[in-house]
């Protein structure tokens, strides 16, 4: 099943994103300050992979405002290199209400989800579904949003991702 994912022209400056890890459950939150303003889904959209795997995105007013990868992929590539793609524009991701049901605050989505990565773990690219052309779009600056032609999220693009905290003690 895939999400319809709308790219809106820019509205005001590109949102900044900061990274936190959590180092008791791995899981990656990325946060967007600064957003636009649009109308859509107010909720989050549960992206839930057929091996476990689980992120959430947080969405107010249609715009995208977070993503939480709180189950990691079985699927996780390292790469020597992982260049990210040169984005097409930037602009705005926003997530419709669905017209059926207008009220939902959670979609959950059942699909395939894999990473990359590259070997510093600076550069994740988490892909939703089966590969398929897509258009690469500069949402805020350090995060990329993939939408194929029929406006369907294909991927996201986590860039200048800090390190993951080293929690061993230190004596």
């Amino acid at each position: 099943m895939s999400f319809e994912a709308r790219i809106e022209p820019l509205d005001g400056k590109l949102p900044k994103v900061s990274y936190h890890w959590d180092p008791e459950t791995d899981i990656l939150s990325v946060a967007c300050k600064g957003g636009g303003k649009a109308s859509g889904l107010n909720g989050t959209v549960d992206l839930e992979g057929r091996d476990g795997s689980f992120v959430v995105i947080d969405v107010a007013g249609g715009c995208l405002r977070g993503v939480d990868v709180v189950t990691w992929p079985e699927d996780i590539r390292t790469m020597e290199m992982l260049p990210a793609p040169e984005p097409s524009k930037e602009g705005s991701v926003t997530f419709p209400s669905r017209k059926s049901q207008p009220g939902v605050a959670a979609v959950e989505v059942d699909t395939a989800l894999t990473v990359e990565k590259n070997q510093q773990e600076s550069v994740f690219h988490l892909r939703v579904g089966r590969t398929r052309p897509a258009t690469v779009v500069r949402v805020a600056d350090r995060l990329l949003v993939e939408v194929d032609k029929q406006s369907r999220l294909v991927g996201l693009w986590f860039l200048d991702v800090p390190p993951f905290p080293n929690v061993e003690a230190t004596a």
